[in-house]
């Protein structure tokens, strides 16, 4: 699979309530989770992303701490920030979570619904 275009054609959606730097930190997020940015790839650097979204760059260096602290990117001074290097383990895990979140999804289930599958399913181990 190769690295997506980032951020290629999404924009925040100025007219949600969630704040910018929340949808811009949701979607790196959900990108490095289903594998389209992988470990290591380096994201542009804030003033670069603020420019090209329309955005104030304290509002992209905000997701980007957020992600930091969430240990999904690693900053790494004037070398920029990249996508941080998981193990496999939590690569396969990620990408069947992603397949199962989205499959319930589909169905209409809500995410409490999803999780007592997922722990009826531990119960059956």
């Amino acid at each position: 699979m190769q690295d997506a275009d980032f951020p290629g054609s999404w924009r925040p959606d100025q007219g949600l309530s969630t704040p910018l730097f929340e949808q811009l930190r949701r979607h790196i997020a959900d990108l490095v989770a289903d594998g389209t940015l992988r470990a290591g790839r380096r994201l542009p650097p804030v003033r670069a992303l603020a420019a090209e979204l329309g955005l104030a760059p304290h509002t992209i260096a905000r997701a980007y701490r957020e992600l930091e602290e969430a240990n999904v990117v690693a900053t790494n001074g004037r070398a920029g920030t990249a996508v941080a290097a998981r193990d496999a383990r939590e690569q396969d895990l990620t990408t069947a979570a992603a397949t199962f979140a989205a499959a319930a999804a589909s169905r209409g289930c809500t995410v409490e619904e999803a999780v007592r599958l997922v722990e009826q399913a531990f119960a059956r181990l």
